[in-house]
C-alpha cells in the first residue's frame, strides 16, 4: 500500500510514460516549489 504523503513529505521519485512518447521523471522534470499532478487513467 503507498504511503500517504504529509505537508513537509518530499514526493517520491518515479517515472511514467507520456502520451507523445517520452518519460517524465517526477520530481526531476518539475520546476518550482509547487506542482500539481493530474493522472487520468481514461475510461473505466
Amino acid at each position: 500500500m503507498a504511503k500517504q504523503l504529509n505537508p513537509g513529505d518530499p514526493f517520491p521519485e518515479f517515472t511514467v510514460a507520456t502520451v507523445s512518447g517520452p518519460t517524465l521523471s517526477i520530481p526531476n522534470h518539475l520546476h518550482g516549489e509547487y506542482a500539481v499532478i493530474i493522472y487520468y487513467r481514461g475510461i473505466w
